[in-house]
């Protein structure tokens, strides 16, 4: 708040006043001084930025280099004025009752740092537990618990399965039975399942029966012709 504090201040505006406030003090090497009766945040000796808070309002001037013209096109911001806003600087004006978008102020006050403090001064602000710039709210996560699948009930699966195998042993001992009860096909042994061919005796036989009558014949002839001679 300015060095003379007014007694009208808006209630949301005092308290946005104080928030942007421990945002500026927390970072490396800044201190704070009233030039002008303003709240004026320096590091090393340079400023970075500036809140007024009266009745009018509260005002937050910061140098942004990245991000000015983004800035620009919001409704509550303008140039800064003493020829400031062509070095970059922009000012926010909220009037009484204003929401004050406190998250984009810091990230404000951040940039600005960064634009103005030493090298020195910006390593310090990587080191660990240093003040860091304020991050986007990440997305909330579902609440909701996740369901485990339902666990199998036990002897479920033994059960189908069992039921499984004795459909399978009882379609091989039908298999088994309607085979045993077929009769073997004609030219099969039943055994061993080889085709038995049977050997025609007739047609083997029939030449050597025909040569053995001729002989025969041809001997009785003989026997008959020697006979007569004889006679």
């Amino acid at each position: 708040m300015s060095q003379t504090p007014s007694d009208n201040v808006d209630a949301k505006l005092k308290a946005a006043e104080d928030h942007l406030r421990e945002v500026m003090l927390a970072l490396p090497e800044v201190t704070e001084e009233f030039p002008w009766g303003h709240r004026t945040a320096k590091v090393k000796g340079k400023m970075f930025a500036i809140l007024v808070l009266d009745n009018d309002g509260l005002r937050v001037t910061t140098k942004l280099p990245e991000s000015n013209e983004a800035a620009l096109t919001l409704p509550f911001t303008a140039p800064t004025g003493y020829g400031l806003g062509k070095s970059g600087w922009v000012s926010s004006h909220f009037k009484p009752g204003s929401e004050v978008p406190i998250g984009l102020l810091a990230q404000w006050i951040h940039e600005s740092f960064r634009a103005v403090a030493p090298q020195k001064v910006l390593k310090a602000l990587m080191a660990p537990g240093a003040a860091q710039a304020p991050k986007a709210k990440a997305a909330k996560k579902s609440s909701a618990p996740v369901r485990a699948p339902a666990a199998a009930k036990p002897g479920a699966g033994a059960g189908k399965g069992g039921a499984a195998k004795r459909g399978v042993a009882a379609g091989r001992a039908v298999a088994r039975t309607s085979a045993a009860g077929k009769k073997p096909a004609p030219g099969k042994a039943a055994a061993g399942g080889k085709k038995s061919v049977a050997k025609p005796s007739s047609a083997r036989e029939g030449p050597t029966r025909r040569a053995g009558a001729k002989q025969t014949s041809t001997a009785k002839r003989g026997a008959a012709g020697s006979s007569r001679s004889k006679r």
